[in-house]
């Protein structure tokens, strides 16, 4: 029990109250909205945003914070490759865990490989997982630079850090693409009521009939 893998000793245990249910109950669909983007592209903005406006809307949601999850569930891992995989797995796994509760999970990390993205939406259908590409150029992440984390990169005090030297991939077909118009960056209410309209017009904000 001790080894790495699949251990075939393990058994999947039904119980009595499913996630049917459970939507029924809160009157919701659950599924995952993942915010993938940049350092300093807006996704922990846009999630709260998100959160606000939902709760606002008497539906139940919580937020996967990429910086948060690192204080607790996956405090004991780095910023290598493999390192970055399994922490996106586990918040994979426990976003998945919240949409079967009915929850609208919102993840919001840079998750920069495209396979480990794939991967988190391999572990619900298509249709319950939402990818939301924050799409800002990394001049505009770069001069807001919120954490002061480019100017340490650029200095060499942060090695393999994401868009200067390691590699963001961004997805090739995600629900929702937010970015600037004319140059200007939507507000942060702007870009929630777009995630909102997308929840509402696939029937998230209402239990099936």
């Amino acid at each position: 029990m001790s080894t790495m893998g699949n251990p075939t000793n393990v058994f999947w245990h039904e119980c009595a109250v499913g996630k049917a249910e459970r939507q029924k109950l809160i009157n919701q669909q659950g599924c995952v909205v993942w915010i993938t983007g940049l350092s300093g592209s807006g996704k922990s903005t846009l999630a709260c945003s998100l959160d606000r406006e939902l709760h606002s809307r008497g539906k139940l949601s919580y937020v996967l914070d990429g910086d948060n999850v690192r204080h607790g569930l996956n405090k004991n891992l780095g910023f290598s490759a493999e390192d970055r995989t399994e922490n996106i797995r586990r918040v994979g796994e426990v976003a998945t865990l919240f949409a079967d509760a009915g929850l609208i999970c919102i993840a919001s990390l840079i998750s920069p490989y495209r396979k480990d993205r794939d991967a988190c939406r391999a572990m619900l259908t298509d249709a319950n997982f939402i990818e939301v590409f924050m799409n800002m150029t990394l001049e505009v992440c770069e001069e807001r630079d919120p954490k002061g984390l480019y100017k340490l990169a650029r200095a060499g005090k942060i090695k393999g850090f994401t868009g200067i030297d390691d590699p963001y991939e961004p997805p090739l077909n995600c629900e929702i693409n937010i970015e600037q118009k004319d140059g200007v960056c939507p507000t942060p209410s702007e870009m929630a009521g777009q995630v909102v309209s997308c929840l509402d017009e696939n029937g998230f904000l209402h239990a099936c009939n």
